[in-house]
Formats: C-alpha cells, sequence, structure tokens
C-alpha cells in the first residue's frame, strides 16, 4: 500500500470514528520522535463540472455566501496555512476582478516552514477568493476561482 493510500485510509477511519487528535511517537537509535497532530474541519465547497465550459473548467458553488462562479478552481497541492500577501502589511498577490496571467504567484501554502507559492495555471480573471488570510486549508481544498 503506498503512502497516499495508508493516509487516506488512516483519515477516513479516525473520520468515521470522530478522532481529531493523534499522537505518534516511533523510538530511532538515536532518539525518539514525538508529533502530536490536531485535525480539524474545513468548510467544503462544491466542485462540478459544466457543459458551458471547456473541459479543464469547474463551476464552484460556496453554500456559504449562495453564489455560483464559473471557472477554474486553484487548489491546496499541501496541507497547510495560505497567505494571500507575501508578507504581513503588504498588498495581497491578487484581488477580485484581477488579471492574472499562467505562472503568476496568486497566494504562499506555508508546510513545514516552508512557503510554497501557488501559481496561476491559465490566464483570466479572479472570481473569488474562497479562503482568508492565515487560515489553515487542506490538500486539494479549492483556494480561488480564475474564470
Amino acid at each position: 500500500m503506498s503512502f497516499r493510500a495508508t493516509v487516506e485510509s488512516m483519515s477516513k477511519i479516525m473520520d468515521d470514528m470522530g478522532i481529531t487528535e493523534l499522537d505518534l511517537e516511533r523510538q530511532f537509535l538515536f532518539g525518539v520522535y514525538r508529533k502530536h497532530i490536531h485535525l480539524s474541519k474545513q468548510q467544503t465547497v462544491a466542485v462540478a463540472p459544466t457543459a458551458a465550459l471547456n473541459n479543464d473548467a469547474k463551476c464552484i458553488n460556496n453554500d456559504a455566501d449562495k453564489n455560483t462562479f464559473c471557472g477554474c478552481a486553484l487548489k491546496s497541492p499541501m496541507v497547510g496555512v495560505v497567505y494571500l500577501a507575501p508578507e504581513p502589511g503588504a498588498e495581497p498577490f491578487v484581488t477580485i476582478g484581477k488579471s492574472v496571467k499562467a505562472g503568476d504567484t496568486v497566494a504562499l501554502v506555508e508546510a513545514m516552514k516552508t512557503f510554497n507559492p501557488i501559481k496561476a495555471d491559465k490566464d483570466g480573471t479572479v472570481k473569488e477568493i474562497l479562503v482568508s488570510d492565515g487560515a489553515a486549508v487542506e490538500f486539494d481544498q479549492p483556494l480561488i476561482v480564475i474564470e
């Protein structure tokens, strides 16, 4: 079983059992590795394909606002903390209505003290920002909608 399949399987079991915290401990020759993990559920965003758009586009239904925006959703490639600006107090990378080109950085996801740039995968206009600055994000969670 692959590592990803193992993690997905454990995640499903934990979700089914309602477990939100996990303590890991592993002994090595040079010491003991201990890790405490606290899991939190994020608000889900439904993503469904539509016939009116090209094949790679998705319609995003943000249930909290009862709004529907059509476009491509940039998703988080990892679990971490999302930042919408390069540093505290700086202008955000993007704002709603701003045009972006493929390869432009639209956000950062911090994971294990490393800041990973999230880049636009196509040219377009930012239609919706689905996360707030400094929010915890899950793997594959939609972050920004580009049309």
